[in-house]
């Protein structure tokens, strides 16, 4: 899954991880750092063979350019065989043994897929992209998505009768769904600042982050 940030391609992680049915792993870069040397790449392949033994199942990379950026000679060893490991390990080669005889639903039952979000995909590394058989491009969202993003983030606002929806459409053309979010948000918090106002409390914003 591929497009500008705020599309909304972790949410459709997400999505998939509750309608998909089948064992989901959320990993990031994090999950495989170790201080300790080797240790990185048995992560990778320990994530890989629990996946493989809870299958069907998806892991799911979220940032998937940190994990699997493009090789240069300025990368360290570690970083090499992280990827090194990672590439292998998405190929298969220690995956179902060929020699098994199973069935058509046992081979399904031991399907794993790998679903990466990147909002840099020129930035992987060629070889990891290659295994990623299928790119889905997100865009950002046209005149009906954006009005229903404002229908779900204002649902539980109460909204004055004079608001032009169809004006908020137009003025928000090229708006991600994190963008629209926002401009619920501070739209909600506008009212609070007007009664704030009215009766003269000042609120110290940074005493509270303190």
């Amino acid at each position: 899954l591929y497009g500008p940030p705020g599309t909304g391609k972790t949410l459709l992680a997400k999505a998939l991880a509750t309608q998909g049915q089948t064992t989901f792993f959320n990993v990031s870069a994090t999950t495989f750092a170790s201080k300790w040397r080797g240790e990185s790449e048995k992560l990778v392949r320990l994530l890989f063979e629990m996946a493989r033994f809870y299958a069907p199942s998806t892991i799911f990379i979220d940032e998937v350019d940190s994990v699997g950026t493009k090789r240069s000679d300025g990368d360290n060893e570690a970083t090499r065989r992280v990827m090194a490991e990672m590439l292998v390990q998405m190929d298969g080669v220690s995956g179902v043994n060929d020699n098994e005889e199973l069935s058509n639903e046992e081979l399904k039952k031991k399907i794993v897929m790998v679903l990466g979000a990147t909002n840099h995909p020129w930035d992987l590394d060629d070889a990891l992209r290659r295994r990623f058989e299928k790119r889905v491009y997100i865009p950002l969202p046209n005149s009906v998505g954006r009005r229903e993003m404002f229908r779900i983030n204002l649902k539980e606002i109460k909204t004055a009768s004079d608001v032009n929806f169809d004006e908020l459409i137009k003025a928000t053309d090229g708006y991600s769904g994190a963008d629209i979010a926002n401009v619920c948000r501070e739209a909600a918090l506008m009212q609070m600042r007007r009664k704030l106002m009215k009766t003269g409390v000042k609120v110290d914003l940074m005493s509270y982050a303190n």
